[in-house]
Formats: C-alpha cells, structure tokens, sequence
C-alpha cells in the first residue's frame, strides 16, 4: 500500500514537473519570437530606407554600379516572403552593401555635403543603433531558450516536446575585421 502512494506521488511530481517544463518552453519560445518581431521592426525600416539611399547614392556615384546593383538586388527581394534565417541572411549581405555604400560616399565630397545623404545617413545611423540594441535582445532570449534546451534534465523533454536550439544573430564575417583606416 505504501510503495503504491509513493509511487503514485512520484509520478504525479514527474507529470507537475513536465508540465511546468512544457510551460517554460512555451515562454521561452514566445520571448524569442517576440525579440525577432522587435528586431524585425528596425530591419524593415532600414529595408524601407534604402531605396531612398541608393538613389541619392545614384546621381553622384554612377560608375559604382556593381556595388549599387548588389545592394539594389538584395533589397529587390521579397522581404515579407522570406523565413526568420533567410531575413537574418539577407540582412547580414545588406549591411555589407550598406558598408560599401558609405565608402563610396567618402569619396564624393558633393555627396557627403548633400542634406539629403546626411539624412538618410543619420536616419540610418538611428537604425542601425536600434537593430544593435534588438539583437543583443533578441540574443539573450534565445540563450536563455538554448540553455533549457541543452541541460538537464530539461534537455530531456525539450526532445519529447520537439523544442530545439535557435540561432543566434551573429555579426556576419565582413563586420568582425578590422576597419582600415589611411590618412
């Protein structure tokens, strides 16, 4: 009688447990969906933004065409269509295209002294700084989530659940190297 009640508790503390799991998970997994729709927000208005650089870029640069067209390209693609990864590769390509774009500018003074390039220059400086502040959001919430899913014994019903690790949003090789700076 006794090894019945114990056993019976045993399993009513495993099933109080897993539910409990099960509902971390959730949270966990809501928080990361919730960071990457903030961190989409600002992607999107640099997205919308560069059209409007380019174009400024255009008029003054019109033999950088392959740096142009890349970035052009990369924004012609179907934004709303794209999975979570895909936003986050494509977005890490756009940065190095925006990266060449304002190089470019360097060297056209009449460019850099254009109110509307220092605009769009400075709008998306703002941008920029807001996608850096959502990713590092965005990062924590899926460390979190990853770390549930890999110890244990939560690593255990994250399997039985079917939860799994995310990716991070890391810079992208271009962004790690060194800025060469010459006078």
């Amino acid at each position: 009688m006794i090894y019945a009640i114990i056993a019976v508790a045993l399993v009513l503390l495993i099933v109080i447990y897993a539910i409990a799991t099960y509902n971390g998970f959730v949270k966990l997994n809501n928080t990361v969906k919730e960071a990457f729709s903030t961190m989409d927000v600002y992607l999107i208005k640099r997205w919308d933004l560069i059209p409007n650089l380019v174009e400024t870029v255009k008029g003054y640069a019109k033999h950088e065409k392959e740096t142009l067209s890349e970035v052009i390209e990369l924004r012609n693609s179907s934004y709303d269509k794209m999975s979570s990864n895909e936003k986050v590769d494509v977005n890490n390509k756009l940065t190095q295209g925006l990266s060449k774009l304002m190089a470019i500018a360097e060297a056209y003074p009449d460019l850099k002294a254009n109110t509307n390039f220092q605009e769009l220059q400075k709008e998306l400086s703002k941008i920029e700084e807001d996608i850096a502040n959502a990713r590092k959001y965005y990062n924590g919430a899926v460390k979190t989530l990853n770390n549930k899913v890999q110890m244990f014994p939560s690593n255990i019903f994250a399997g039985i659940f079917g939860f799994k690790e995310q990716e991070m949003f890391e810079a992208a090789e271009e962004e790690r190297k060194n800025v060469k700076v010459q006078f």
